[in-house]
């Protein structure tokens, strides 16, 4: 039998032990299929960066058509749900018991100072405990007012003093909802947990549960040893790609522009990078418990928290976005943005795409360089 018929023999036997592994371990199942479904729908639905129904009081005070034409903005807005109350004092104490956000003080002098054409403002105070939200609650306060001074104007009645009118427009997220940034940006994490925690088991569980030794009296070579762990999970860790693609354009109604080819193309790449980093894990530590809080600590948490999947890396100090640049993750969630909200910008995709197979090389040479060391 010739050199390539034994490899494909020893590979096919070696990738079927590993199937009937998997098989025997529920969890890796749970974690590759299960997981990543129950992530979309926890993050789909749980985690919005577009709060509505934000408890907000209204203090008015001067009780004129004008002023109820106002209050009404804000009781139509999908933003607030509004409280009515009789004096500033009522509404800071609700602020403080933690009923409402913050309030809008439409103050006595407002209708007369709009109709005589004078500058005049609305009162607006907000809890500023979390900064974020408060500045989203002022973003929300000042684009009911914007869009009632429009409608005042269009009808030619005095709301505003100023003429120009801020038109915007949202390019590649039109409907502006957080859901489509978050859910793209996920496949990244799902598929980081895969690769990384599953495969950082592999060869920790060979030498804890002391078969290492029986693979290693068989002819298989160190690169076969890997290719043959490599491809079970590889092939589990797709299919999880899939499933959350699927999630997010059948179930979120998330917009993807891009190809599907390129998408998988990257996926794999990314999903090697990810699963090298997993193998050097368990190359170099033979106690399973060991390798997961590796995994967890090195891999999963700096890919949720230093790939832009929440936070913006550019506000970040200079040395957070120079560790940055050494997350996989990183790399894939500008390239899961892309592909699902812009399209195919090759500028982006290609730099993105030859740093993750760099990694993906990089994490491959050490994990075989490791375990080589292990069984000399």
């Amino acid at each position: 039998m010739t050199s390539k018929g034994l490899f494909r023999m020893r590979m096919r036997g070696f990738i079927r032990k590993e199937i009937f592994q998997i098989q025997r371990d529920p969890s890796s199942i749970l974690l590759a299929l299960v997981m990543p479904v129950m992530l979309l729908f926890l993050f789909g639905y749980g985690v919005s960066l577009n709060p509505t129904q934000i408890p907000v009081a209204l203090v008015v005070a001067d009780q004129t058509p004008m002023t109820r034409d106002l209050a009404a903005r804000f009781e139509l807005s999908p933003y607030f749900k509004t409280v009515y109350v009789r004096s500033p004092q009522e509404a800071e104490t609700l602020m403080q018991e933690g009923e409402v956000a913050g309030f809008v003080n439409l103050q006595n002098n407002l209708s007369a100072s709009l109709y005589h054409g004078n500058d005049s403002s609305v009162q607006m105070i907000v809890n500023g405990i979390d900064a974020n939200h408060a500045q989203l609650i002022q973003g929300y306060v000042a684009g009911a007012l914007q869009r009632w001074s429009a409608i005042r104007q269009a009808r030619g009645e005095q709301g505003t003093t100023s003429g120009a009118v801020v038109r915007s427009q949202l390019r590649f997220n039109e409907a502006g909802e957080s859901r489509n940034y978050i859910v793209p940006g996920l496949i990244a994490v799902i598929m980081t947990l895969i690769g990384t925690l599953l495969t950082a088991l592999v060869i920790a569980r060979e030498w804890e549960r002391g078969t290492m030794e029986a693979i290693l009296v068989t002819p298989l070579r160190v690169g076969e040893l890997l290719l043959g762990k490599i491809l079970p999970y590889f092939g589990l860790g797709m299919l999880g790609m899939l499933l959350s693609v699927v999630g997010g354009v059948w179930i979120f109604n998330v917009p993807f522009r891009g190809s599907l080819f390129l998408l998988v193309l990257l996926s794999a790449i990314f999903l090697f990078a990810s699963m090298g980093f997993g193998l050097a894990i368990s190359a170099a530590v033979r106690v399973q418990f060991v390798a997961a809080q590796i995994a967890v600590i090195a891999g999963f948490l700096p890919a949720f928290f230093l790939s832009g999947l929440l936070f913006d890396l550019d506000s970040t100090p200079a040395f957070i976005q120079l560790i940055s640049h050494a997350v996989a993750a990183r790399y894939f969630v500008e390239i899961s943005h892309t592909l699902f909200l812009a399209g195919n910008i090759g500028s982006v995709l290609w730099p993105a795409g030859l740093a993750l197979t760099l990694m993906a090389i990089l994490f491959l040479g050490v994990a075989r360089r490791k375990l080589s060391k292990r069984l000399e």
